[in-house]
């Protein structure tokens, strides 16, 4: 089975908007959990646009009788706030992100040179020493999945957006089998293999049908986007289900 690992970031920049806390992070936490959600995902951000460091601790405590079964999953680059973030709210997986703070939104991968090695090994043992699953952010024609393992890392998420971008084209089939390869080469390198980046109801039945054994999939901004048709709870449970086809 596909885990289903809802992000709330969507939901955070809406509340970011005004100054009266609505919507609630946490009431759509809980929607989520009770739709059937395996996990819940934050990316706070420096610049705290979406997920605040403050809504952490709150979603961590909030969760606190549903984990481990239903996973906390932090995103961020890996600097010292994000360590200590991590260190408070214990998550059962932490992925690891290369963007730059001003970043727009996650669409590149580690490209595993000395630098971000560098970068990577210290930092993934310091979350990793908080109980902590660590997984990468990389690109789905990575060349450098043997690289993973020696950052200490204990899996891959593989972005999907470059398939979602196809598959609106009308042309998927090139960026779904590179998704396909990379995941493969993971998987025999006995790594975790995630995805998450733009995927939707419409373009999930044939990512799903292609892609090897995925662990997890993490998804916001399109179930966010369908949840304000069909309802937060009744998104969650398409995905699910779109995850996971009988």
């Amino acid at each position: 089975m596909t885990r289903l690992s809802v992000n709330l970031n969507k939901v955070a920049l809406l509340r970011n908007s005004r100054h009266t806390g609505v919507p609630d992070v946490l009431r759509f936490a809980a929607i989520a959990h009770d739709a059937g959600a395996d996990g819940l995902t934050v990316h706070p951000r420096p610049d705290e646009r979406h997920i605040r460091a403050a809504d952490v601790p709150a979603l961590a405590a909030l969760m606190q009788p549903w984990r481990p079964a239903m996973e906390l999953n932090i995103e961020g680059y890996p600097d010292a706030r994000l360590i200590d973030i991590v260190r408070a709210a214990r998550p059962e997986q932490c992925t690891l992100v290369p963007d730059p703070p001003d970043a727009f939104t996650s669409e590149a991968g580690w490209r595993f040179g000395s630098e971000e090695i560098a970068v990577l090994r210290p930092a993934i043992a310091a979350i990793k020493a908080a109980g902590c699953r660590v997984i990468l952010f990389v690109d789905p024609d990575c060349p450098d999945i043997d690289r993973v393992r020696g950052t200490g890392a204990d899996g891959v998420e593989i972005y999907t957006g470059a398939y979602a971008a196809a598959f609106r084209a009308g042309d998927p089939a090139a960026a779904l089998a590179d998704c396909v390869a990379t995941a493969r080469r993971a998987l025999d390198a006995g790594l975790v293999v995630n995805v998450g980046h733009d995927l939707s109801l419409a373009n999930l039945p044939g990512f799903v049908a292609a892609m090897p054994p995925v662990a997890e999939a993490s998804i916001g901004h399109e179930l966010t986007a369908d949840a304000l048709v069909i309802g937060f709870a009744a998104a969650v449970k398409a995905y699910r289900a779109a995850l996971n086809p009988a």
